[in-house]
């Protein structure tokens, strides 16, 4: 019975099971001390060479005595056990019963905190108050102006993420969406009625389900709505292709004399020589991500958006497939620098990157494809805690399939780098990865277990799970983050829940014949002379007539670093470095002239090929692409680049 098994008091049965435990030890200690007292009476009569009577009769004794302890200590370990064995059930029900009470008062916090970010959102539509404006005080005319429907009788009354309702009229006309939000307002009521023609012809909408207007931001809603006309029509800006560059120059350094003054600094903030790097920017390592692109094509021919969601899995994954041979640290984009790099003719899409902020670093990136779209604005965290390095991803990345309309976000994992100073460098990935479908609330979790010495799982494993709205397991993920993963389809798709509870207590849950998701290719022979690269990654920084003047392969820091010049490499990084530098203090001067004097203060660094926009998927402030990068990269026209190098 559920609320007999809520009444358990764990105390008690704790409490016998410890005095239980109390009178094994004692038990065991009087074991212990009658053994030592029959081993010394042994030991004498071998010592003297005499065997009397009252020598045998006091080893007899002490047999005896040696028998009744050790025969209380067995009487006494089935006493336990018996009791153990007799508490698990209640201890198990118990269990169960707090995993069901914490995953319900989740979802109630989940739906009550979408409630809440609505009701912000409806406020702000129609009181138009700052986004960073508190909603205290206009609780009284929110509660006439709006009802939320959240009738426990009501089953398919479900809150989704990103949801925005507004009564504007000039919203009226925007795309629609499937709805996010189950809300009832006299003013919509009306709006309802005249969509019913619309709502009959979206595809896998309910009939009662009300369309709501799709995401207000004009930037993110040019990229919802799929590649630009530039795309297909624009010119082709082929890459050089290579398989191969310089070997690195065997150079050895004192690690401990370069780093034992940063421990606990950000790692961004470390002036380190070249020698730690690899001669490539950040921007070509967020570029590197799409290697295995073929996976997202696979994914948008799926007509089951959960299959999709299981390749969209194997993608995010395969974005760590190098990192077990990549020790090396890359360039730390400069402000304003950029990289695009344009693979339409044989791989069908084309990315554009830009470090939009330097303290904290964050990049930017858009890449488009005629069948999906992904764009991300990627910051992190990065301390040096003296035996490994953690980088902590803060950024999110969204996906987008135009034809199914099918949306997904996803944060990265921690990255640890173990063996800074002593041994040999090694990469983990860890942590938990959740995947949503915006558009109907599919989810993928996915776990990188730590790597563990005393651990019996594969190392670098990677499991998971893709659920639909119901939370119920529809496919089954499985593999290593630096060989391959692959995904199952659950015969009968159970509930998450219950299917952990059978993982846990090891019953086979029946799935059909695993299908690969991925595969790494493997590298060839003497990659460990080229930094680890594989074949996409030498091609990144292959030099390409027509880019920006902000483009990374024109550093020349790294350029001479590609080179082996490592000398030449650290001169040019140093000359860098002064020049933002000074760029920063120049502007920080003016900011002190003009608040001095009364003036507004100049404006700072704005990015050029991105804008900064509140995401309402994510619920923060993001970068996206604004556009015209190709349109200007066509005529050359790079006017408004600034001059980093």
């Amino acid at each position: 019975d559920e609320e007999d098994v809520g009444k358990i008091d764990i105390a008690p049965h704790g409490r016998s099971l410890g005095n239980k435990l109390k009178e094994l030890q004692t038990r065991h200690e009087l074991v212990v001390s009658h053994l030592s007292s029959f081993q010394r009476s042994i030991s004498e009569i071998v010592v003297d060479g005499s065997e009397n009577d009252n020598a045998l009769i006091t080893i007899s004794d002490k047999a005896s005595m040696f028998k009744i302890t050790a025969v209380d200590l067995s009487k006494a370990c089935e006493e336990y056990l018996s009791l153990a064995q007799s508490q698990e059930r209640r201890w198990q029900q118990a269990l169960d019963f707090e995993r069901q009470k914490r995953a319900t008062l989740e979802e109630s916090l989940e739906t009550l905190a979408k409630q809440m970010n609505h009701l912000e959102t409806r406020l702000r539509a129609q009181n138009k108050i700052p986004r960073s404006g508190s909603i205290r005080g206009h609780g009284r005319q929110l509660s006439q102006d709006l009802t939320i429907n959240t009738s426990e009788d009501e089953s398919d009354n479900e809150f989704y993420d990103a949801t925005d309702v507004t009564t504007d009229a000039t919203i009226n006309n925007a795309p629609l969406i499937k709805p996010s939000v189950s809300v009832s307002t006299p003013s919509l009521q009306s709006s309802t009625d005249t969509n019913t023609e619309a709502e009959e012809e979206c595809d896998g909408s309910e009939a009662n389900a009300m369309l709501v207007p799709a995401c207000k931001c004009p930037e993110i809603r040019m990229l919802l709505e799929g590649p630009s006309k530039n795309f297909f029509t624009g010119k082709v800006n082929n890459v050089a292709l290579r398989d191969r560059i310089p070997e690195k120059p065997n150079i050895r350094l004192n690690l401990w004399s370069i780093l034992k003054n940063c421990i606990g600094k950000e790692l961004t903030k470390i002036p380190l020589p070249v020698n730690f790097n690899e001669p490539l920017s950040f921007l070509q390592r967020l570029t590197e991500d799409l290697e295995y692109s073929e996976i997202l094509d696979r994914a948008a021919a799926c007509d089951d958006s959960c299959e999709q969601l299981s390749y969209v899995a194997a993608f995010t994954v395969s974005s760590y497939a190098n990192t077990t041979n990549r020790i090396s640290k890359p360039f730390n984009p400069l402000l304003g620098e950029t990289f695009e790099y344009d693979r339409r003719s044989d791989l069908g899409w084309r990315s554009i990157c830009e470090q939009v902020s330097h303290h904290p670093p964050a990049s930017a990136q858009y890449v488009e494809h005629k069948d999906w779209v992904l764009w991300q604005d990627y910051s992190m965290t990065s301390k040096f805690r003296g035996k490994y390095i953690q980088i902590i991803p803060q950024g999110v990345a969204h996906l987008v399939f135009p034809k199914s309309g099918n949306h997904y976000t996803w944060r990265k994992v921690t990255t640890t780098i173990h063996n800074i100073i002593v041994g040999k460098l090694w990469v983990d990935q860890s942590g938990e990865m959740e995947i949503t479908n915006h558009s109907n609330r599919d989810k993928c979790y996915l776990k990188y277990s730590a790597y563990s010495y005393f651990a019996r799982d594969v190392p670098r494993k990677v499991s998971g799970q893709v659920v639909d709205s119901k939370r119920l397991v529809r496919y089954v993920i499985n593999g290593t983050w630096d060989n391959k993963i692959e995904h199952s389809k659950v015969m009968e798709p159970i509930p998450l829940e219950v299917y952990h509870n059978a993982v846990k207590s090891g019953k086979l849950t029946p799935t059909s014949q695993p299908t690969l998701g991925w595969q790494k290719n493997p590298l060839p022979s003497g990659r460990e002379l080229m930094y680890g690269f594989s074949p996409l990654t030498c091609s990144l920084n292959a030099p390409v007539d027509g880019v920006a003047p902000t483009d990374s392969r024109l550093r020349p820091d790294q350029r001479c670093m590609e080179k082996g010049d490592l000398d030449g490499a650290n001169s040019e990084k140093l000359r860098l470095e002064e020049k933002q530098r000074g760029k920063r203090h120049k502007h920080e001067a003016l900011v002190t002239s003009a608040r001095e004097s009364g003036k507004p203060p100049p404006k700072g660094h704005e990015s050029v090929w991105f804008k900064k926009v509140f995401d309402e998927f994510c619920n923060k402030d993001v970068h996206t692409y604004r556009g015209n990068y190709w349109e200007c990269r066509d005529i050359q026209e790079f006017s408004s680049s600034p001059d980093i190098y």
